[in-house]
């Protein structure tokens, strides 16, 4: 920016397995959500490499990078980014169009999903019609329509309440583990993180603290974190 240099991340080195759930834990411009968009291909790094299976990230171009989030890569944002003019059920197939698949197979693929997350009775009903935590439910159906391997969730639950939170942390974490899904959610929430398998702490772009939460009691992972 002009003449001031920011680093947004520094030196983070750290490997994700397939089927764990992780947690980027962090204040706001703690370069969580920057670590995010650069693992999901939304953004490119200045240098170093992203490697997902035999896939350099940092060396795509934007139609290999737009290949690589369809067929590996589900998303569920804190504002749910539905398109406001279509119904429940095509929010949920808009994955399924890009692979092309049939109208009649994505229409029951995405019936089947907004089944799995409680919605089956609300499919023709538009975002403004539905509550955040049922626009949330949808969000979490298209995220995991494709089957992808990968789920990245930034702050998913920052727009709810409580009750809601728990019940959308239940059913994300929940897919994810029947699945075999590898999952990372970003958050500032030490209760959401628990809900990971590993915590990372961000602060200042830097890796902080790595915790294996089964290594840990609640009240061990409070003391942990409790700077942040």
């Amino acid at each position: 920016m002009g003449d001031e240099k920011i680093i947004a991340l520094d030196n983070i080195n750290l490997d994700f397995e397939k089927g764990k759930i992780y947690c980027l834990l962090g204040t706001s411009g703690s370069g969580k959500s920057t670590l995010l968009n650069l693992i999901a291909g939304l953004e490119k790094p200045t240098k170093g490499e992203i490697i997902f299976k035999n896939y350099h990230i940092e060396k795509l171009n934007e139609r290999q990078l737009a290949d690589y989030r369809q067929k590996y890569i589900g998303f569920v944002f804190q504002s749910f980014n539905l398109l406001p003019s279509f119904t429940a059920l095509e929010n949920v197939t808009l994955p399924l169009i890009f692979k092309k698949v049939s109208k009649k197979a994505r229409m029951k693929k995405a019936k089947d999903m907004l089944n799995a997350v409680g919605l089956d009775k609300r499919e023709n009903h538009k975002p403004s019609q539905l509550s955040g935590g049922q626009q949330q439910r949808v969000s979490i159906a298209r995220a995991f329509i494709n089957e992808p391997e990968i789920v990245f969730a930034d702050e998913p639950t920052g727009n709810l309440d409580t009750k809601t939170t728990l019940e959308m942390m239940e059913l994300i974490t929940g897919m994810a583990k029947r699945n075999n899904q590898t999952l990372i959610i970003v958050t500032h929430d030490l209760e959401i993180a628990h809900y990971a398998n590993t915590i990372i702490s961000i602060r200042d772009g830097n890796v902080e603290k790595v915790i294996h939460s089964e290594d840990y009691s609640e009240e061990d992972l409070i003391k942990q974190f409790v700077n942040i």
